[in-house]
């Protein structure tokens, strides 16, 4: 359950205590559409929604309340010597 706060029953919002360290991640069919309606219904933007070099399409959104959420589509499967590759790659290993 997410939402807002309720100051009688003490239930805080991440947006009153000043942030969360709580990341929701959700995994959905269309991450673009999904993370279109979102931010069409109040959400912003944390993350842009791009292909990750493990094999999803991301991004990462905050919702009015303050909540984070990570919404990806998986749009391919990477074999490990691929994802060890591509990982060397974006991050200068080798």
């Amino acid at each position: 359950m997410r939402n807002g706060s309720f100051d009688d029953a003490r239930f805080l919002s991440p947006k009153t205590v000043g942030g969360t360290p709580v990341m929701i991640a959700l995994y959905v069919e269309d991450v673009d559409a999904t993370i279109d309606r979102a931010v069409n219904c109040g959400a912003t933007i944390v993350k842009p929604i791009q292909d990750q070099f493990y094999g999803d399409r991301s991004g990462t959104i905050a919702d009015p309340f303050g909540h984070k959420w990570t919404t990806a589509t998986h749009i391919e499967d990477v074999s490990p010597e691929e994802l060890e590759k591509r990982a060397a790659d974006l991050f200068g290993g080798s």
